[in-house]
């Protein structure tokens, strides 16, 4: 059974791989079932069929065998085979008495078209078909017009019309249930590859954020130690202890991130909860120890977002990591956090004017940086885009996605000013929007 199962399917395919091939086997078993009808005499409805009562004659025959070859091309002139057949067999019930099953070549072409057209076409085509087969069975036909064979007509030829509409339905319905699901599985690929790189630039942001501000921190303590190391050794000391507590935090949180890549079944990724304003003050001591000099006016820290939070810690050490990179001696910083209705603003101000007198991004170049906020875009060594550090763009980049703006620029007098305005609903699902992105360009 399993190797006559597995024939038949090999056959199958082969057939509907080879469709010409397909229709003229079709063609051949129907005239075959034609000329073995024509040798039977149907009686007068008392008794059974008589096979051999009767002999087709030679015209019908010819009929039958040109009705058969029409039906090789039903699948391409399905309308032109099914004129064909429907005359051929018109002059069957015209001319010979009794008609030989012409028809049944006509049958098959009406199922084609109706299987490969539309409602109304089958319609109006089976209702022409139907009714022009009839009438010339009824009128021209020794039998009474009531006959069973005259009404079978109408019955084969209206089962034909139906049947190809329906399977024609089947097909519709199961391409549309194909489509959909083929639709639905490029929208679930989109929408993964959408959350990976969202991800990836949140970690990377995340990365950004951490190794600037800590490597800045250690090479400031570092320059001080060695600076220091002949005439004051216990300032120098004190330097290297302030670089030891600096790499330490950077390495942990460095493996907080790192631990967002585990896959699953690796050991288990640390839980120490993200930085937020509530460890403002231990991030500005920081600097504070590093010879900023910061002034901290913060409210309602404890009542943001986790997002928001997170949001708004990360602009506070990004802006003053690039004031202490940049700012130049004896700067000083000032930083505030106020919730104004439904935002939460945060502004870093220094009153720097930047090493030599250039911020990186500001000097001479005719450029305006995205990390410098200025004219000029000339080389630097910070984060300005010539430098090809992220610093400030990855800040507008996390308040962009909480549908925020962002805004840095030179202040009128000489220092930097940056400023963030964050909806305290954070709305970190979506991606950047082109009217919200616009508006965190660097102001001149």
């Amino acid at each position: 059974m399993t190797t006559l199962s597995s024939g038949f399917a090999r056959a199958r395919r082969w057939l509907r791989d080879h469709p010409l091939a397909f229709d003229a086997t079709l063609a051949f078993c129907t005239l075959v079932v034609m000329i073995c009808s024509s040798f039977t005499d149907p009686g007068d409805g008392h008794g059974p069929p008589a096979f051999g009562a009767r002999t087709p004659e030679l015209f019908s025959v010819l009929l039958m065998t040109l009705t058969a070859a029409a039906l090789v091309l039903r699948r391409r002139r399905p309308m032109q085979v099914l004129a064909v057949t429907a005359a051929l067999a018109a002059v069957e019930y015209v001319l010979m008495d009794p008609p030989a099953p012409v028809v049944m070549s006509t049958v098959i072409a009406l199922y084609t078209v109706a299987s490969r057209t539309d409602r109304p076409t089958t319609w109006r085509v089976g209702l022409l078909t139907m009714g022009g087969l009839t009438a010339a069975a009824m009128v021209f036909g020794s039998t009474p017009w009531y006959s069973q064979e005259n009404f079978g007509v109408f019955a084969w030829t209206g089962l034909a019309s139906a049947a190809g509409d329906a399977v024609r339905s089947r097909r519709a319905f199961v391409d549309a249930i194909r489509e959909r699901a083929e639709r639905a599985e490029r929208t679930r690929e989109e929408e993964a590859r959408r959350r990976v790189a969202e991800e990836r630039l949140r970690i990377a942001r995340d990365l950004h954020d951490v190794v600037a501000h800590h490597i800045a921190l250690v090479n400031v303590q570092a320059g001080v130690a060695a600076h220091v190391m002949d005439k004051r050794p216990d300032q120098a000391k004190e330097a290297l202890a302030h670089v030891r507590d600096a790499s330490r935090s950077a390495l942990n949180e460095l493996r907080v991130t790192v631990g967002l890549l585990r896959q699953q079944g690796d050991p288990e990724a640390p839980t120490e909860p993200a930085p937020g304003l509530a460890v403002l003050g231990e991030l500005v001591a920081t600097f504070r120890n590093a010879g900023l000099p910061v002034e901290v006016a913060c409210a309602d820290r404890d009542r943001l977002p986790a997002a928001v939070d997170l949001a708004a810690y990360r602009v506070i050490q990004e802006a003053l990591t690039n004031v202490r990179k940049h700012a130049g001696a004896g700067a000083r910083a000032e930083v505030s956090v106020v919730r104004v209705g439904t935002t939460a603003e945060v502004t870093v101000l220094d009153n720097g004017r930047g090493s030599a007198g250039r911020r990186p991004g500001t000097g001479p170049g005719g450029g305006t940086g995205p990390d410098g906020g200025g004219p000029g875009g000339g080389p630097g060594d910070g984060d300005g885009q010539a430098g090809g550090g992220h610093g400030l763009v990855g800040m507008r980049e996390r308040v962009t996605a909480l549908g925020g703006a962002l805004t840095a620029g030179p202040r009128y007098g000489g220092g930097f000013r940056v400023h963030a305005i964050l909806p305290v609903e954070a709305r970190t699902g979506e991606p950047d929007r082109p009217g919200t992105a616009g508006g965190t360009g660097l102001r001149r």
